[in-house]
């Protein structure tokens, strides 16, 4: 069985920890599209345009946060993405309370789709961000 999630809009970024290696996360074979997804999203962020980078990503004027989270995406550290990931859903696998059985089989079954990273595993080490699948 495949268990498919959507990210959370709410992230806990991981207070320490090597940044992403987009070699090491799940399906391989994304990562030249995760590479450019990444750039885009980093230079977007990181530019001098905040209003347009703010209209970009759907955020407010008082989401400069996000904005400086993203432009730190490759030297941010990284953690398990059932950390990172919050809310209802998240907090309701309560993954870090499962045996080591079931907890292997949602690392084995479950996989989150990210418009940043695409088919991550909970267990795949990732930054904090925002970039909502929808973005252009």
């Amino acid at each position: 069985m495949l268990i498919l999630l959507p990210p959370s809009e709410g992230k806990t970024a991981p207070r320490s920890g090597r940044p992403v290696n987009l070699d090491s996360l799940t399906r391989p074979a994304l990562t030249p599209g995760r590479e450019r997804v990444m750039d885009a999203l980093v230079d977007l962020c990181s530019g001098g345009d905040r209003e347009r980078a703010r209209g970009v990503l759907g955020l407010g004027p008082l989401q400069d946060e996000e904005l400086d989270r993203n432009a730190a995406l490759r030297t941010a550290p990284a953690g398990p993405a059932a950390k990172v990931y919050t809310g209802v859903l998240y907090d309701a696998l309560d993954l870090h309370t499962l045996t080591g059985a079931a907890r292997a089989r949602v690392r084995r079954s479950a996989l989150v789709f990210s418009g940043l990273w695409g088919a991550i595993r909970v267990d795949d080490r990732i930054p904090a961000y925002r970039c909502a699948i929808g973005v252009n």
